[in-house]
């Protein structure tokens, strides 16, 4: 589909996708799933390369993507700012033009939302966001995935996010907004959800509290983030002041419901954003979690490159 743009579909945030579109990755992905744990091989993407280009450094996020294309039958080059030109010496336009020509997927795991979506205005091939400053919505894919694994369908539940408004909050809440949940969020003073980068229809589906407990309250999930993410690591004395009431700990989950899940996308610092008793404990859903952002990665790599599949 390379010759034709127009009909280029990206995935750089999650309010990219319509419900019924999630409907089908969610269930895509929890087939591809299946065939994984049962040995079965499964090859739609033979012939098709993924770049992956890393302006930030990740485990997570390279190892799921790079597995999940070769599992697929697929190829992968993976680029550092060390080894190429993105954003250096020459235009990013002009790395798009030059690298959707020569392969057939992009992830790019940067730092400005408009990095990525100058990427994407000049690339011939579909583009995915691997995490930016200001989302990540192939986490909260997973997010979600797992969480529909654990307990069913989302809809109509309550989620609970503690700690900073970053890209994690933002992406949350335009999960809710399209999957018909209610974000909870409680977050220090200073460190709240930016109101134009979680922009939704529907502002009845968040919910802030000035109190972490009071968000918990009632929550199917309780999920953190650390408090200070890549790039800003100038700020972390200052945030380990400002956080260290929001720490989900075994009273908040106990606020929560009492078969609430807690996730945390990883890595994580126990005694910081999260006690290790609630991380480590039986609500904690947080490898399969892990696990499961290899396993819609590969759903939305299969639904971007090939279409609906049946």
């Amino acid at each position: 589909m390379k010759p034709g743009m127009s009909l280029i579909k990206h995935y750089l945030q999650f309010k990219d996708f319509r419900a019924e579109e999630y409907a089908y990755l969610f269930e895509r992905a929890a087939t591809i799933k299946t065939r994984f744990k049962n040995y079965e091989k499964y090859t739609p993407l033979v012939d098709r390369t993924l770049a992956m280009i890393f302006e930030k450094a990740s485990t997570r996020t390279r190892v799921s993507f790079e597995a999940g294309m070769y599992q697929m039958g697929g190829s992968v080059v993976n680029l550092t700012t060390g080894d190429s030109q993105l954003g250096r010496a020459e235009p990013i336009e002009d790395s798009a033009r030059v690298i959707s020509r020569m392969v057939d997927i992009v992830m790019i795991r940067t730092y400005e939302q408009t990095k990525l979506d100058a990427f994407a205005a000049h690339s011939r091939v579909p583009v995915i966001n691997g995490l930016t400053n200001e989302y990540h919505p192939c986490q909260i894919l997973a997010d979600v995935f797992t969480f529909i694994e654990q307990r069913g369908s989302i809809k109509g539940k309550v989620v609970a996010w503690v700690g900073d408004g970053n890209n994690m909050a933002n992406t949350w809440l335009q999960a809710a907004d399209i999957l018909g949940f209610t974000l909870h969020v409680s977050t220090p003073g200073g460190y709240e959800i930016d109101a134009k980068l979680g922009s939704v229809n529907n502002p009845a589906c968040v919910k802030t509290f000035n109190h972490p407990m009071e968000a918990c309250e009632g929550a199917h999930l309780v999920t953190t983030d650390v408090w200070t993410s890549m790039g800003y690591e100038a700020e972390n004395d200052a945030r380990m002041k400002a956080f260290v009431d929001w720490c989900v700990d075994r009273d908040m989950m106990a606020a929560a419901r009492p078969d609430a899940l807690f996730m945390h996308c990883l890595p994580a610092h126990r005694g910081e954003e999260v006690e290790a008793e609630v991380i480590d404990g039986p609500q904690s859903v947080v490898w399969d979690e892990a696990e499961n952002r290899m396993h819609v990665q590969k759903a939305l790599m299969e639904y971007l490159l090939i279409g609906r599949i049946g």
